[in-house]
Formats: C-alpha cells, structure tokens, sequence
C-alpha cells in the first residue's frame, strides 16, 4: 500500500464564517478578490510548508503545487484546494471559471513530475488527469468542500482538468 499523505485542516467547513465565505466565493467579485489575496496566500503558505493558509479559518484544505514551466524550465508554485484521499492528492484546474485553463495545469501536461507542501512536509509527486469515467465523482467531492466549483464550473465552456497527484 502507498504512504499516506498527511493531511492538515485547521478551521471549519461548517462555521458561521465558512459558509459566508464559500458564497461569496461562488460569486464574481468573489473570484476576483480570492485571485486578489492568492499572492499573500502563496508567501504564508511557502513560508510555513503549508502548514498555515489565510483560507484557514474557514476549513479549506490548501496545498503549494510547484510545477516545471513548460516554456521557462522555471519552478512555478501555486496555490489550490485539493481533495484528500488517504495516498492520492486531487487538484482541479477550475480557474475560477475563466475561458482559458490554468497555466499549472499545462505544465503538468508537458512535465507531470511536481511537489506538493502539505501539513509541513514537502513530496515530490508525480500528476495523472483524471480518467473521463471518474471525474464527475471526483468534481462532487470538490463542490463537497465549496459550492464555489459548481459555479465556476457553470461560468465556462471548457472542460476542467482534474489531475490525481501520487508520490513519486
């Protein structure tokens, strides 16, 4: 059986400050003031190896994905919510809803090789989209964590790339 991943959630998904949250997530102006505070998230999150998230108090599972620029060979890291399931990671290249796919999402089509900081640690992890047959059940369990990713979902054409993160 593979290693586990740890898994570390401070906050609630079911507080008073939570559920205010996770609507105004859902809206536009929401989106854009998440997009906003992503580069504070990032320098906390880098800087406690994902141990803290300034989406901590309202429960939301965060992790640092650092991925291979597919044009610069640059470490490119970004923050994302993610779904726990005991030694495999979910990511979703949601966007917010945008028209294009996150550029994250690219550089793991050209080069699934990554690392993920989680709880503490540092994993190199190696990324795999999501089988068609599976990502409804999988997109579920998102939309389980913030309702916000059925709205992003709704607000574009494309299809959102979901990728299963296993170490390496």
């Amino acid at each position: 059986m593979a290693e586990q991943f740890p898994n570390r959630q401070w906050g609630s998904r079911t507080n008073v400050l939570s559920r205010v949250a996770n609507k105004f997530a859902a809206t536009k102006p929401g989106s854009w003031c998440i997009r906003k505070i992503t580069p504070l998230d990032r320098a906390l999150l880098e800087r406690t190896d994902a141990k803290y998230t300034v989406l901590g108090p309202i429960g939301a599972p965060v992790i640092l994905l650092t991925t291979i620029g597919r044009k610069s060979g640059q470490p490119r890291t970004q923050p994302l919510l993610y779904v726990h399931d005991g030694d495999v990671l979910y990511v979703i290249g949601s966007n917010f809803g945008q028209q294009r796919h996150p550029a994250w999402t690219a550089n793991l089509l050209a080069n699934p090789d990554a690392t993920v900081a989680i709880a503490g640690h540092r994993i190199p992890v190696r990324a795999t989209l999501v089988e068609p047959e599976d990502k409804d059940a999988i997109f579920a369990r998102f939309v389980d964590i913030t309702g916000a990713y059925a709205a992003y979902r709704d607000r574009t054409t494309r299809d959102l790339r979901i990728f299963a993160l296993h170490r390496a």
